[in-house]
């Protein structure tokens, strides 16, 4: 069976290391770039990403990926965005002020609410494990990023203060709870697929995502 290969992007803002021994340990051969001329030669493309959107979204646009990303999401070829990787394929964060992001996905990015839906103040960031369930818009995971879960509540490990609000309630692929609130937890439009929690920090769940990332 031909090794799948992925491109993990590299402009300076996430812990690579964790995300490409997490894939290499599911088969993959993973090619990092810092260049975005090298983007559209990906086969699968991964952008992950941590700590402040604007600091991320300011080194996207620094070193040129926007326009590359962009330009491999119209390519068709699949694409997974993790935790602030997820966030900056929206329009705008408002996390310290308002930003643009990269535009692939309609939404915007919010603050999780530091009270819970009973009035209790509540901890923020969201840190550790939390369970995925399905949007209330009733979307089904079968042919999905999140297909070896169909019927299940599965576990995943989260760090995150604010969290996307897609505009189309279609591309919400899976949420959780917190606090009572529901917060997205991933996406997926077509070939664009993007998870909030970290699926290379979430043990063999996240395995199980990442190969039918590889998969599909």
């Amino acid at each position: 069976m031909k090794c799948k290969s992925i491109t993990l992007v590299d402009y300076g803002m996430a812990n690579l290391l964790n995300v490409k021994r997490a894939f290499e340990q599911c088969g993959a051969m993973v090619n990092v770039i810092e260049e975005p001329a090298h983007v559209l030669a990906a086969e699968r493309l991964v952008v992950p990403g941590v700590g402040a959107f604007q600091d991320c979204m300011d080194e996207v646009n620094r070193r040129g990926f926007g326009e590359a990303i962009r330009s491999y999401v119209d390519s068709q070829r699949p694409m997974l965005g993790i935790c602030v990787g997820m966030q900056i394929l929206f329009d705008v964060s408002e996390e310290f002020g308002e930003h643009k992001g990269v535009g692939i996905l309609p939404g915007r990015v919010q603050a999780i609410p530091r009270q819970a839906v009973d009035g209790k103040a509540q901890r923020v960031p969201h840190i550790g494990w939390n369970h995925l369930i399905e949007p209330e818009c009733g979307r089904e995971w079968a042919g999905t990023l999140l297909a070896p879960f169909r019927g299940q509540r599965p576990a995943v490990y989260f760090v995150h203060s604010f969290a996307a609000q897609p505009e189309n309630e279609g591309d919400r692929l899976a949420d959780c709870l917190y606090g009572g609130h529901r917060i997205c937890a991933a996406v997926q439009r077509q070939n664009v697929m993007a998870t909030q929690f970290h699926p290379e920090r979430s043990g063999e769940t996240g395995l199980a995502i990442i190969r039918q990332f590889l998969n599909l």
